[in-house]
């Protein structure tokens, strides 16, 4: 069986609204917190610069799917380096 491979799922949290559609999406990687300003929160993230990281090996479409209903695009996803989303 052939490894999976290692992504990374980066929120850039000065841009994200508050929408919820992350959290609706994938409610195991996001949710929303009341005592930061209402924006989301991807747990279990490292805050790196200015933006939290998570690096995973499984669940990997469920956190695209969460990208890409993200309406201001706060949300990317780089497998092994290389962006995706």
């Amino acid at each position: 069986m052939a490894e999976e491979k290692r992504y990374k799922v980066i929120q850039e949290k000065d841009n994200c609204i508050g929408c919820w559609a992350c959290a609706n999406v994938a409610p195991d990687y996001w949710e929303m917190r009341e005592d930061d300003d209402n924006k989301s929160h991807l747990k279990g993230s490292e805050k790196v610069d200015d933006k939290n990281v998570l690096e995973l090996k499984t669940d990997l479409d469920i956190n695209m799917e969460a990208a890409e209903v993200c309406p201001v695009n706060c949300i990317h996803i780089e497998v092994e380096g290389e962006k995706k989303i």
